[in-house]
């Protein structure tokens, strides 16, 4: 790769691990919140985390599996920061004049259960799917993108439900509608990304001429 479009690339790398950073910590505030998706119900931090595997599906598909890897566990890194850095700041005495400290604690408030719920949610079904991705890539002779996002995002997906419901709630509340509501919501979710992921691949790589053309959209 030309020295000008290795260093466009590491800019595409950092805008795109900014971006899955980012939409991390969201999910986590956002996840306060439960909506219904029809006759189902989700946290509304569902939206923000399954942008993280379209993200890491790009990122895996230009720059390979050891990229998508390392954005994993600086994503992880970014969580642990959250979870610390909120409980410090909600255990810090409010200002004698801030009425809202019960409002906070409510808002960005989690139970350690809750955060050993999501941290290992987090590594067991973001490393799986880079993984997933990479052994669809391989085993179609790195063809048909949209089986490979599709195939490790679905499963990735779930496993994270389940890991997240059933550490999060077993013994307190039925885990298993939980479980397929969420799903639910994230396959869908997962198939209308599709296009996004095609048309981010593609402007990666009209952006960066060095690198070979491989998407394709053979069926």
């Amino acid at each position: 790769m030309k020295p000008r479009d290795a260093q466009r690339g590491l800019n595409y790398l950092a805008l795109l691990a900014c971006i899955y950073a980012g939409s991390l910590v969201l999910a986590a505030v956002m996840a306060s919140k439960i909506i219904t998706v029809g006759p189902l119900v989700v946290p509304a931090g569902v939206l923000a985390y399954c942008l993280t595997f379209l993200i890491t599906d790009v990122i895996s598909e230009i720059w390979g599996k050891e990229q998508a890897q390392t954005v994993v566990m600086g994503g992880f890194i970014a969580l642990v920061l959250v979870f610390v850095l909120t409980t410090v700041s909600i255990l810090w005495p409010p200002a004698s004049f801030w009425p809202h400290q019960q409002a906070y604690q409510t808002i960005l408030g989690s139970s350690a259960r809750i955060m050993v719920a999501s941290l290992t949610a987090y590594l067991f079904s973001q490393y799986h799917d880079v993984w997933a991705f990479h052994f669809w890539k391989r085993l179609t002779t790195e063809r048909f993108l949209w089986l490979r996002n599709n195939a490790s995002t679905m499963v990735s997906q779930l496993l994270d439900s389940v890991v997240f419901i059933t550490i999060a709630f077993y013994g307190s509340m039925p885990v298993m509608p939980l479980i397929f509501g969420q799903w639910v919501v994230k396959v869908g979710i997962a198939l209308l990304d599709t296009p996004f992921v095609y048309l981010l691949v593609y402007v990666m790589r009209r952006r960066l001429p060095s690198t070979k053309l491989e998407t394709r959209f053979e069926t």
